[in-house]
């Protein structure tokens, strides 16, 4: 596992390569009307004393509605536990993305959390 992970965290506000990806997709649905307005690292939600989530993007959907996205190559499982957690406590839909690969016909798998 250790092998898969990143050798350091990046900076506050600094994307990762699926990031990056992910926000060049919310920009098209952004483009066709879908989303209204999005913010990368744009809540921080408190989860319990010094227990933090910070959604990689905060989403406005056209009808108005908030949505929580999380973008991921691979779950661990202190992230998992934190977006269930947030998914109970906040009343946002939290939806995490995974990247698919080319063979797989690309783009990303959504996983909601309610």
């Amino acid at each position: 596992m250790k092998r898969m992970q990143a050798l350091g965290r990046l900076k506050v506000g600094q994307r990762n390569k699926t990031e990056q990806e992910y926000e060049n997709f919310l920009v098209r649905r952004q483009m066709a009307g879908e989303i209204a307005w999005f913010k990368f690292e744009g809540l921080k939600l408190r989860l319990a004393d010094n227990t933090f989530y910070t959604p990689d993007f905060a989403v406005m959907l056209s009808s108005g509605e908030i949505e929580c996205h999380e973008v991921k190559g691979f779950w661990t499982d202190d992230a998992r536990v934190k977006i269930k957690v947030a998914a109970d406590l906040y009343p946002f839909c939290f939806r995490a993305f995974r990247k698919r690969a080319q063979r797989d016909g690309g783009g990303f798998s959504e996983e909601c959390f309610s």
